[in-house]
């Protein structure tokens, strides 16, 4: 086995402490997904490689997935047969996982609660159970969470917006549901509450940031369900970008191959049945992608919505 060092002349990109691109070698005993310094050995491994490779692929593979909709509704110049209900909720997760993953990147004062004892543990397993536990540089600095998962979440809020107000732009009779709208309003006035509670003593700011982290992951597994029953109820599913679910589908199978192949090289499982919140979170987005490739290539093949006025065929 060849062990290099950083000091010599080893082929790799890195951003900043942001990110960090390894094309041929991995990290010494250290998940491919956890982004920090370099440690003093680097090993070459084909496995790992292998890993790493698919890492970077779900990665763009996610971040991808947001344009082709942004595509298809500019080209439209509509968003009919895009549930606003999806829209919102989206755009909502997406913020309340930006501000998570900021200040446990950013924030002194969140860093420094996590470092007390009886904070510590809780730290470590909230964040490892939302996937975003960078333990690498948790030893070698005050960050906790991995810097792709920052850029990943703040573009996907920023490029949720761009679709969101493109649904305000283009006319349309689609409008936000009750259900919805009492969520939104059920989760707007559980933050007003935390944060008065952080406010008078009784919380702290690491709890609040908690709050975000679940308000997320609760969001996540309803936000595709109007969407899925806006195709049922339409019979159709023009309007809804089938690249969109395809590359999300890539990225959530290679994400959860990830965890199988990270506990293969570990062997310790216990990087899958202790990390069952993202795992499961995982193949409910599977499950929805597979009901979406259903509806779009099976029960509903047709390309043509009779409510618009052009009949162009549109994006198969």
């Amino acid at each position: 086995m060849s062990i290099l060092t950083p000091d010599r002349n080893i082929g790799y990109t890195r951003f900043s402490h942001l990110m960090k691109l390894i094309p041929e070698y991995h990290i010494k005993d250290f998940p491919v997904t956890h982004l920090g310094p370099f440690p003093s050995q680097v090993v070459r491994s084909p496995v790992r490689g292998l890993v790493l490779k698919k890492d970077i692929t779900y990665f763009l593979a996610w971040s991808i997935s947001f344009y082709p909709q942004v595509l298809l509704n500019y080209r439209r110049k509509s968003v009919q047969g895009l549930s606003i209900d999806f829209l919102y909720l989206n755009v909502i997760g997406f913020f309340y996982y930006s501000i998570f993953n900021l200040a446990f990147f950013y924030s002194k004062e969140i860093q420094d609660q996590c470092k007390y004892p009886d904070h510590e543990d809780q730290c470590r397993m909230i964040l490892h159970r939302f996937g975003t536990l960078d333990r690498q540089r948790h030893k070698d600095s005050d960050s906790l969470v991995r810097g792709n998962d920052v850029i990943f979440s703040v573009h996907a809020f920023l490029i949720s917006c761009v679709t969101l107000g493109q649904a305000l732009y283009y006319k349309s009779d689609n409008r936000l549901s009750l259900s919805t709208r009492g969520c939104l309003n059920v989760i707007a006035l559980l933050t007003v509450l935390h944060f008065a509670a952080v406010l008078i003593g009784k919380d702290q700011w690491l709890d609040f940031i908690y709050f975000f982290g679940s308000m997320k992951f609760l969001i996540s597994f309803v936000k595709y369900v109007p969407q899925a029953f806006m195709n049922y109820k339409r019979k159709s599913t023009v309007g809804w970008s089938i690249h969109n679910i395809l590359l999300d589908f890539t990225g959530g199978m290679l994400s959860s191959l990830q965890l199988i192949l990270d506990a293969a090289i570990a062997k310790d499982s216990s990087g899958i049945t202790g990390d069952f919140v993202k795992l499961g979170l995982g193949l409910v987005a599977i499950l929805f992608d597979c009901i979406f490739m259903v509806q779009h290539y099976i029960l509903y093949p047709s390309r043509v919505d009779s409510s618009l006025t052009e009949r162009e065929p549109l994006i198969v």
